[in-house]
């Protein structure tokens, strides 16, 4: 249709972890090139895994190579071809740490590990839990030489909450 774009895309090389400014409504998940899709570990706090899966989809990629840690105050029964892990309450940062080391597992080198709303993350728990939170599953995701894409809301978070956030990271961008 003429006048219509792609909406811009997150590039990242293997390895390479970066905060990511979002639009506060729609998903992270269409920003990604369609390759992320063959090995994709996505932290949801914002969609069900059944959302996740029609995303992923709806993008053309295979849910059976998808994982996701649902990030939920409420119980969600799923059965479908997604990797997920039991739902974990947003405040329960221990419990996503859990979660994340075994899900890791199934990322491999060139994956892509996605937290679709890191502030979810901020209005439930500590900012320091939060930060060494992020700063473990960066590491992580490097050691495996898996992009990691860290998705905020930029104008939700304190300059200052942004600026020690983007300390973590190999660097930050914007899809908005």
């Amino acid at each position: 249709m003429p006048g219509t774009t792609d909406p811009p895309e997150v590039s990242l090389a293997p390895g390479e972890q970066a905060l990511v400014s979002v639009p506060s409504m729609g998903t992270p998940l269409a920003y990604l090139p369609d390759d992320a899709f063959d090995n994709l570990l996505v932290v949801s706090a914002t969609a069900p895994p059944a959302k996740v899966e029609s995303v992923v989809e709806r993008r053309g990629g295979d849910p059976a190579a998808v994982g996701v840690v649902p990030v939920t105050g409420s119980p969600g029964e799923y059965d479908g071809p997604l990797w997920t892990t039991d739902p974990v309450d947003p405040s329960d940062l221990t419990g996503i740490s859990i979660r994340l080391s075994t899900a890791m597992n199934y990322v491999m080198a060139g994956g892509w590990v996605v937290f679709d709303n890191v502030n979810v993350l901020l209005m439930y728990g500590h900012e320091e839990q939060v930060y060494r939170l992020l700063d473990s599953v960066a590491a992580s995701a490097r050691d495996r030489d898996a992009r990691g894409a860290y998705c905020t809301v930029r104008e939700a978070v304190t300059d200052d909450t942004y600026a020690r956030l983007a300390g973590l990271f190999d660097r930050t961008t914007s899809v908005e």
